[in-house]
Formats: C-alpha cells, structure tokens, sequence
C-alpha cells in the first residue's frame, strides 16, 4: 500500500462483524490443543490447521521469537483511608497497575475515577481484611490514570501476588479464577511485568518448544511488558492519527547476536505475537541498518499498512478486536484486505477469538 493510501485509512476501515458467542470465555481444556488458520502471504491462501501442527510449518534454520514477560496479578481492590485509618466506606476501588515509573510509583486506572482524588490514600488488604498495601495517589494522567506511591515493603510484587487478581480483558465476562494463573501466563513467562498476556503464547507447550528446536529452529526470547495500550480503545478516525501508550523492553546481547546471525544468514525470523513484532520493529528502526545491540527501553511504535518490516518474516498471533491497532499490526503484515478475508473465514468456521481463542500463522 502506498504511503498516501495509508494516510487515508480510517479505523473503521478494520472493522468486521464478530458474533458475540464466538469470544471464548475460557482456555481450551488442554493447552496447546487450539486451531490454527494459515494465511499464506504471496498467495492469499487459507488453510485450516491445529496449532499442533505449526513445528512442521517451521523450516530448518528459522528464528522463532518469544516474548518471556510474566503477567502479574495486577488488579486490585483498594478501600480510601487517610494516612493515620480507613474513612467512612465508599465501596471498594478497583486499581490496575499498569506500569512503574521511573521512580518506582504506578501508573494506574481506577474505577470508579470520581472517587479517587490525588491526596487520597488507598489501603489494598487480604481476605481476611488485613491491610497488605498502602498507597498515596499523587497524581493524574491521561486517560484518567492515577500515580500511585507505595508505602515500601519487603517484597512488593509477593504482596501483589497475595492480594492482585489476574486483570483478564474486560470482553471476558467472569470474574478470574485459580486456573486464571496458570493458563493467562505462558509456559515461558519469566519477566515479571505485564498487566495482560502476550496471548500468541498461550498456545505453546513444553513438548511443543522440544518439536521446534528438534527440528532445527532457534529459540531467541525478548521481554516486552505489555501495558495501558491493551485496554485503552481508539479514540479518532484516522489511522494516521493513533498514538499508543508507550511499553517497557529489553532486548538481550543473545537475543540481539542471534537476530543479527539469521538476517545475514537469510534464515527467516519468526516473531509469537504482535508485542515481539512491535519491538523487533522498533529495534530495527533505532539501529537504523547497523547490527542490533543490547538495550533495554521503551516504545510507542504503532505499525499500519504502509509499513516496511525489517525483521520479521512470519507470525503467530491470535484473532484481534475489530478496529484495534493490533488488526492494522497483522493487515500491514499481510494486507488489509486478505486478512479481513481471512476474518471472515475465522467467523464462518466458528473459530474462538481474542485472548483464549485460536491463531493464525502467517507467512
């Protein structure tokens, strides 16, 4: 697509009709045991497969890339005190951490807003109403976000564990549960940081991991923490006008050396998920040609069609939300228009979508 052709793209040019009962609301009961749409990229091809089934899609000598970054159980349930005790009750505060700032206090949403005024303090306790955290609001963002301090802790994120629920995307209508922390995490999740799941990774298992290096691809892991931009909805008409929140990243001398090796080696390169493609593609485009190098930051790249990729060459990722950012990421991977065609396909063979749903494997 030409530049000009993207410029003129609006975010309704994305949409698709989803049935409502098509969302899944739960994991599959075995993981690993998913459906797997291909979308082959020169031909337009499709091809209904299992997620079983993708070791032997991969070729001898590919670079499959996996984001390692751990969810954290990141929503939480605060009453308002003062410094010194509890207030007159308001009804508890839902609190989603969403990143830490440079000084270590959290960026946040919270709900209801009206009632979390900057001053206030938050007491967050356990079940048996022990208070766990304690919290000074001292600040506002955009998008209504609150910035949290902490009272220090021995261990921060062991009490976030003990108290947070797992913050699964509010178009899963329940409320979480104890199998919520094993399967909204990937079996390589290491990094803790993420307030949403790089859910490409859901599917993989253990033995799946063994198949892939058995056949003689390597396995290289990037940590992007995937924040406030997987629940923040677009806002304008133009898809040359979104921003996105930005989101932390460390790219490792590994990672980096192995990137390097496959691209000079004209071996392919391919990225599990939308939050490895963003920051490859970032990475590429600060090491503007030179070698990639070890560093760990943070980015807002926001990729449409018009975009060039440098590093990625196949993909696994999940069905998306219509009019998302995300869909642009996988149209200007594949094409707009082949990969609504294979939404509509998804739709018509009832395949499950969003976070617990199946994938795609594009290449």
């Amino acid at each position: 697509m030409s530049g000009d052709a993207a410029e003129a793209l609006r975010v309704s040019d994305f949409d698709f009709h989803l049935p409502e009962g098509l969302i899944a609301q739960q994991p599959p009961v075995e993981r690993g045991t998913s459906r797997m749409l291909t979308l082959d990229r020169k031909s337009g091809a499709l091809a209904d497969r299992m997620f079983a089934d993708l070791p032997e899609l991969l070729e001898p000598g590919d670079l499959l890339v996996l984001n390692d970054s751990r969810v954290i159980p990141a929503r939480l349930y605060a009453e308002r005190a003062t410094a010194h005790g509890k207030q007159p009750a308001t009804g508890l505060i839902e609190v989603l951490l969403t990143a830490p700032d440079v000084d270590g206090n959290w960026r946040t949403l919270v709900r209801p807003g009206r009632k979390v005024r900057v001053g206030d303090w938050l007491d967050f306790a356990d079940a048996v109403g022990e208070v766990v955290l304690r919290a000074e609001v001292i600040g506002r963002g955009e998008f209504g976000e609150r910035l949290l301090r902490f009272d220090a802790v021995a261990d921060f994120f062991a009490a976030v564990e003990r108290i947070g629920h797992i913050p699964l995307p509010p178009y899963i209508h329940r409320a979480d549960d104890a199998p919520d922390r094993e399967r909204y995490q990937t079996v390589y999740a290491r990094e803790r940081g993420s307030v949403a799941a790089p859910t490409a990774g859901l599917h993989f298992t253990a033995q799946t991991l063994e198949a892939i290096a058995a056949r003689g691809v390597e396995i290289a892991r990037i940590t992007l923490h995937v924040g406030l931009g997987t629940f923040a909805p677009l806002r304008v008409e133009r898809v040359a006008e979104i921003r996105l929140h930005s989101e932390r990243y460390t790219l490792s001398a590994e990672t980096a050396d192995a990137l390097n090796r496959a691209r000079g080696e004209g071996r392919r390169v391919v990225a599990v998920g939308t939050t490895v493609v963003r920051t490859l593609e970032h990475c590429a485009q600060l090491a503007a040609g030179a070698p990639l190098e070890a560093h760990s930051g943070e980015t807002a790249i926001f990729i449409a069609p018009g975009h060039r990729f440098a590093l990625v060459d196949a993909l696994v990722t999940n069905f998306h939300l219509p009019q998302s950012s995300l869909l642009m990421l996988v149209s200007a991977f594949a094409g707009r228009e082949p990969v609504l065609a294979a939404y509509r396909h998804a739709v018509e063979r009832e395949y499950r979508f969003f976070s617990y749903g199946d994938c795609m494997f594009l290449a």
